[in-house]
């Protein structure tokens, strides 16, 4: 019934503007005020696209800009050679073995490098999802026709877990970075590295003493295998099993760009801008990335008033090393152990990462987290609200949800600056959450909706309309009615994550929707894409990273941005992070800050000249602005033909 209302009263809106001789105002807009049209550039429209778990060298790691420009990756620095072997600096990118038996610290005591690489463990699905091209499209619903087979091939052939024989074809992996490709096939579904927050702290290995004036952080990207074996998702309090060895090395791996891997988005980077200095704010996994996308900063354990609050003891972090074990954490996992009080030195994990930060040569951003008696999520909970604005929060130490938030988000300042924007998340199902999804894959990402944790939003009905799907998204592109701004986030199946989805499925769901928008004239003339992913998913990375607070930043990711306006295949050494989107919003529509406390009160970055990567005012995050070229926009649709693609939820 509502859809036969709203049809009558759309006609009597345009049958209205007819007799008044007025032009209507886009329907989906001519009900309120709107600010969107008010930009500081020609971008009216931005649509972030969110995937999963891969850094910049997994994803572009040999790739090669066009001539005049110049990337950071493997192959620039000689680590690999074009077709995958080692190249003649392979032992800058060597890991080691390392001891932690005492307390927890980012830069354990280490020892002798590994003669070779510990054997990568299995991931991902036996079989393919689907045994059909019809079973995958008629669940389906986010890929482009050609793609669909991708859902029905891939599958690992391996039951009962454990070592990932594919992989140890040819004897031992030697000690750096490996062509995943030279052992299965870019269509093949591959296994998942730890990467919570502090393994992911020790697997970068920050220590002010290895500083260089090149990398004046001294964060060393050198522990990535040891901690994948000594600790992986997590003790959850449990003794560390016999025979332990978590999921081996295959952090290591890296797709090849010169032997065909990841064909659609390099094809973009030939054609837009590409940034090789975009990271994730967050050193960890999906949840605390996402929430950073969404309020600029980490949010606490709340109080039933939104004041900062103490969660139960089963669900605060301990990574000191259970007794008789090598790194093996006391609390860590899933369903327990995600928050941190950052603030006090004295809790687990705390006061390695404070002085660590205190050594190095500029001050951290004191406007940050870290507020007394807070204790901030730094690993994946469920969000306080389901997407129909039921809270699902009940308390007790068994109920893995983060409480209702009040602090500050990017959706309430669009808002309250009469700035429209929509998070379409695929599987909403009207705010179900239970679209695109079997009994044990794909689904709605329902910790990747920063807006869920959000009381003022989930509690209005008039903001939770706001929050919608992909059908929602794609009736937008094609009927002029999207919003400003847009943040697009794929099912399991379709976002990349390792193990439970593919990077092929990740380009070629955004594949879709740069050919949608592209379609629609009037929209691409105005329309910036950002193309990334939430973390680098635990994968090895050889670039700069800036620590900013407690929280971060983290390993580089990859980021793309297709536009009129991002039109030439530039490489892009700007620093950012996810913050820089906010940044990027605030600045286009004249908006304040998320918050005092936000990552968006950070100056833009001045790089110097010697070294374009490192911020010398740090800590300091971009705008996103040096991706694009404004005076020399060009507005014709784009080369398909180089654009082309080839003719559990289990989010960490």
């Amino acid at each position: 019934m509502r859809k036969l209302r709203r049809k009558k009263w759309i006609a009597a809106a345009v049958l209205s503007a007819m007799l008044s001789g007025q032009t209507a105002a886009p329907l989906a807009y001519a009900d309120r005020p709107n600010n969107d049209n008010q930009t500081a550039t020609p971008i009216k429209h931005v649509i972030l696209i969110i995937g999963e778990n891969r850094t910049f060298d997994h994803v572009f790691g040999t790739y090669v800009p066009k001539t005049g420009q110049t990337v950071h990756n493997l192959l620039s620095e000689g680590m690999v050679n074009p077709d995958g072997t080692p190249g003649p600096n392979f032992d800058q990118a060597q890991q080691y073995q390392a001891t932690d038996t005492t307390s927890y610290t980012i830069n354990p005591a280490k020892g002798a490098a590994f003669t070779s690489l510990p054997a990568p463990n299995v991931g991902g699905p036996t079989s393919p999802y689907f045994d059909t091209v019809a079973a995958a499209e008629a669940l389906e619903p986010a890929l482009p026709l050609a793609d669909y087979y991708m859902l029905t091939i891939g599958g690992t052939g391996i039951t009962g877990g454990g070592v990932d024989t594919r992989f140890t074809v040819g004897g031992p992996l030697a000690n750096g970075p490996f062509d995943i490709t030279d052992f299965v096939s870019y269509d093949d579904y591959t296994g998942s590295p730890v990467h919570r927050f502090f393994q992911m702290w020790q697997q970068v290995d920050c220590d002010v003493t290895k500083a260089t004036p090149g990398n004046p952080s001294g964060c060393q990207n050198d522990l990535f295998p040891w901690v994948e074996t000594t600790v992986a998702t997590g003790s959850n309090g449990k003794p560390e099993p016999t025979g332990f060895k978590g999921e081996g090395s295959i952090a290591m791996g890296y797709y090849n760009n010169l032997q065909s891997d990841v064909p659609y988005f390099t094809g973009l980077a030939q054609q837009y801008a590409l940034s090789d200095n975009y990271h994730q704010a967050i050193m960890g996994g999906t949840g605390a990335n996402h929430i950073a996308i969404g309020y600029g900063a980490e949010i606490y354990w709340a109080n039933p008033d939104g004041t900062p609050g103490t969660p139960p003891a089963n669900q605060i972090e301990n990574p000191n090393p259970q007794s008789g074990t090598n790194n093996f954490y006391t609390q860590d996992g899933y369903s327990g152990g995600s928050y941190v009080n950052c603030a006090d030195s004295t809790q687990p994990g705390v006061a390695p990462i404070i002085a660590y930060l205190s050594s190095l040569p500029y001050s951290p951003f004191n406007g940050g987290d870290c507020a007394a008696n807070s204790y901030y999520i730094v690993n994946n909970y469920n969000p306080a609200y389901l997407g129909t604005g039921q809270e699902l929060y009940v308390g007790g130490p068994s109920d893995f949800t983060i409480p209702p938030s009040t602090q500050p988000n990017l959706g309430l300042l669009l808002s309250a600056n009469n700035v429209s924007w929509k998070y379409y998340g695929e599987g909403w199902a009207n705010g179900t959450e239970t679209g695109e999804e079997l009994p044990n894959a794909g689904g709605y990402c329902n910790i990747c909706n920063p807006f869920l944790y959000s009381k003022q939003i989930m509690t209005d009905p008039t903001q939770r309309q706001n929050l919608t799907g992909i059908h929602q998204l794609y009736a937008d592109i094609q009927g002029d009615t999207l919003p400003a701004v847009s943040i697009v986030k794929p099912d399991g199946f379709l976002d990349g994550h390792p193990a439970s989805s593919k990077f092929e499925l990740f380009e070629a769901f955004s594949h879709n929707i740069v050919d949608m928008v592209q379609a629609n004239p009037k929209l691409w003339s105005d329309t910036a894409i950002v193309i990334t992913v939430d973390e680098g998913g635990g994968y090895y990375d050889s670039g700069y990273i800036q620590p900013i607070d407690f929280f971060g930043d983290g390993t580089r990711i990859p980021m793309l941005v297709v536009s009129p306006y991002s039109a030439g295949g530039r490489v892009v050494h700007d620093y950012y992070d996810h913050v820089s989107f906010a940044k990027f919003v605030e600045a286009n529509w004249g908006l304040p800050v998320i918050s005092d406390r936000s990552r968006d009160n950070l100056p833009n970055p001045i790089a110097s000249e010697n070294n374009p990567y490192v911020p010398t005012n740090g800590p300091a995050i971009g705008d996103l602005m040096g991706m694009f070229n404004f005076g020399h926009g060009d507005h014709g649709r784009g080369s398909k033909d180089q654009n082309g693609s080839r003719n559990q939820h289990g989010r960490g």
